[in-house]
C-alpha cells in the first residue's frame, strides 16, 4: 500500500520512547520508505539515557543534544520540532516518521501535513489521541513486540470457549461494514486496498496487528460477517482482493 519509495526523516524523542524498541521501529519505518535522516534527541548526559548508546550505533541514529535549560520545561521537544521545520525547508524529504508518545507533537504533525508531507507517527499505547489523529498512520510500538499475538490467542480461546462476540469486536465488524458500504460497488464489493487506505483516512491508528492478525485480510477472515472474492488482475498484475458485507 504504501510507496517504499518515499525519503523519510526519522526522529525520535529519546524521552518519551524505550530504547529496547529501536530495532523494531527501524523495520516497522522501512516498509513505508527510506530513512535520509535519522536522529534522536535528549539531554545524553541524563543517566536514564545510558542505555541508548549501543542501539544507537548499531542503527546509525544520530543523537543530538539538547541541555534541560529549566526543570519541568521540555526542551527536547523544541529542538526536534526545530529540526523538523528546517528539514522541511531543504525540499529533501517525502514525508517523517515522528516517534514519539507525547502529544507536545501534535501540532507539528499538522503543520507537515499541511505542506504535504506523509507523516507517520510510532509511540507507546499511551499516546493522546490528538497526536494519533493528526498523522496520516500511527503505529502502537506494543505490537511491534508481538504483544497483539497474544492477545490473538486469548480472543480465539474466548470464541472457542462461547464467551461469544467482545464489545470491541463489534466495533471493528461496525468499522469495516461502515467502511466497505462506503466504496463498495452496485453489488457491494470492496476493493481490499481501497479499504486499507480508507480506514487510515477513518482512523490514523487502525492496523489489523492492534488485534493479533497481520494483514488486514486476515482481520477481516476471522468474522463471520464478510465474504471474500479473489480475482484475477485484467492486467496480469496477481490476484485482487475483493470483500463485501454479508
Amino acid at each position: 500500500m504504501e510507496n517504499k519509495e518515499l525519503r523519510l526523516a526519522v526522529l525520535i524523542d529519546a524521552d518519551n520512547i524505550p530504547y529496547a524498541s529501536v530495532k523494531a521501529m527501524m523495520e516497522e519505518v522501512a516498509k513505508y520508505g527510506i530513512p535520509t535522516f535519522k536522529r534522536i534527541y535528549g539531554d545524553w548526559t541524563k543517566p536514564t539515557l545510558t542505555g541508548w548508546k549501543t542501539v544507537l550505533l548499531d542503527n546509525a541514529i544520530t543523537p543530538i543534544q539538547q541541555y534541560s535549560y529549566t526543570s519541568g520545561k521540555n526542551a527536547t521537544d523544541s529542538a526536534m520540532i526545530i529540526d523538523a521545520m528546517d528539514i522541511l525547508y531543504t525540499g529533501r524529504v517525502d514525508g517523517f516518521c515522528l516517534i514519539t508518545s507525547d502529544s507536545d507533537f501534535t501540532r507539528l504533525a499538522t503543520r507537515l501535513r499541511e505542506a504535504g508531507m506523509r507523516v507517520f507517527g510510532l509511540g507507546e499505547k499511551k499516546t493522546p489521541s490528538a497526536f494519533r489523529a493528526a498523522c496520516d498512520k500511527f503505529i502502537y510500538l506494543e505490537i511491534l513486540a508481538g504483544v497483539g499475538k497474544e492477545s490473538s490467542a486469548k480472543k480465539k480461546t474466548d470464541k472457542g470457549n462461547g464467551k461469544g462476540i467482545s464489545k470491541a469486536d463489534k466495533d471493528v465488524i461496525n468499522m469495516l461494514s461502515s467502511s466497505i458500504n462506503d466504496i463498495a460497488d452496485e453489488d457491494g464489493w470492496a476493493y481490499l486496498g481501497e479499504l486499507g487506505n480508507l480506514l487510515l483516512k477513518k482512523q490514523p491508528d487502525f492496523d489489523a496487528r492492534n488485534f493479533g492478525y497481520n494483514k488486514l485480510l486476515q482481520l477481516i477472515k476471522s468474522f463471520e460477517d464478510f465474504e471474500i472474492d479473489i480475482r484475477e488482475s485484467s492486467k496480469k498484475m496477481g490476484k485482487l482482493v475483493y470483500v463485501k458485507v454479508k
